[in-house]
């Protein structure tokens, strides 16, 4: 098939058009932005989606991200402020916020992004101790990223996060600090321990001492008491005294003999019940005896009464018996002699 002058002209038209359409129409996709440079020189920047430049004048200058993005910090030495050296890696994330000012004030932005960081890291950890650098990596990550922050305003960029991810001391100096640590938990554990000891202690001798103070105030009631129940007995013995006085004064000859008896009676229960003496040998007349027991068995008629007779006239005293004479058993050297005093009970 033969195509005439014409034909190919109009081919020539067709795809001259086209290739101005390719040229001229842009599609820029989400997140991203493109730079215009007319001859060489920044004109406009194309937003997501169709755009259209003037061809073969207009050109794309960068195509820019301008999403979130994140810069790994490598590990590197730093030496602090009382001269102890450390290894540190970050992390920063940046966005670009004007794509002519990223593209046309800095040139490869990710390498200036990530020297202007490690530079910053050790200027702001090498001002710090080791103890400081090592408990206040809030405070490392708020100054590098103030610091950071201001230096890349001027490149169009927004550097969102500075984050330090690890911070690895020496071994020796990481030994050294293990045993610092367990010397002061030691040492806290030791004064917890003295601390309870000495509780302990103030707690007995307060118990003791309110002890003391309960068991005085017990003896001091008890005394008193001693001394009231004393001072009753004594007034209760004075009455007695007093009755059998008045008594004796008036001719009741009972009075004197029921007293006597009691007495007596008191004494005998006394040497009877006591714990060292096992037979009691003293001598006593029958008389007596008799005498004391007939005291006793009419203060006994007279106290309970007899339906014959009259309390006005007490019958008389039975008369004494003479005692039967007693052989005397012969002494036997090897027993006891209760009243020689020289010979052991």
């Amino acid at each position: 098939m033969l195509f005439g002058g014409f034909d190919i002209v109009v081919i020539v038209l067709v795809i001259f058009v086209i290739l101005v359409l390719f040229a001229g129409i842009k599609t820029v996709p989400q997140g991203y932005r493109y730079t215009i440079e007319r001859f060489g020189r920044y004109t406009r920047t194309l937003e997501p989606g169709l755009n259209l430049i003037t061809p073969f004048i207009e050109r794309v200058g960068a195509r820019l991200n301008v999403m979130e993005q994140v810069l790994n910090v490598p590990t590197q030495e730093v030496i602090t402020k009382d001269n102890a050296s450390v290894s540190a890696d970050a992390v920063a994330f940046y966005q670009v916020l004007n794509a002519a000012q990223s593209a046309y004030q800095v040139a490869n932005l990710e390498n200036a992004i990530l020297n202007l960081t490690m530079t910053n890291i050790r200027s702001v950890m090498g001002s710090m101790d080791l103890d400081e650098l090592l408990s206040n990596r809030d405070a490392i990550n708020d100054r590098l990223l103030r610091v950071v922050d201001e230096a890349v305003q001027p490149w169009g960029i927004k550097v969102t996060r500075v984050e330090i991810k690890d911070i690895q001391p020496p071994r020796d100096l990481v030994d050294a600090m293990a045993r610092q640590m367990k010397a002061e938990r030691e040492k806290r554990a030791q004064v917890l321990e003295a601390e309870g000891s000495r509780n302990a202690q103030i707690l007995r001798a307060e118990g003791a001492k309110q002890s003391a103070i309960l068991q005085a105030e017990g003896q001091r009631e008890a005394a008193f008491r001693n001394a009231e129940a004393r001072e009753r007995l004594a007034e209760a013995e004075a009455k007695a005294t007093k009755m059998v006085s008045e008594a004796i004064a008036a001719g009741d000859i009972q009075a004197i003999n029921y007293f006597v008896a009691q007495k007596y009676t008191e004494a005998l229960t006394a040497i009877g019940s006591a714990s060292n003496s096992k037979i009691v040998m003293m001598p006593m007349e029958a008389s007596s005896i008799l005498s004391s027991l007939g005291g006793i068995g009419a203060i006994a008629r007279e106290v309970f009464g007899d339906a014959g007779n009259n309390p006005a006239s007490p019958p008389p005293l039975p008369r004494p018996r003479p005692a039967p004479a007693r052989s005397t058993p012969p002494i036997n050297p090897s027993t006891p002699n209760p009243f020689n005093p020289e010979q052991e009970r």
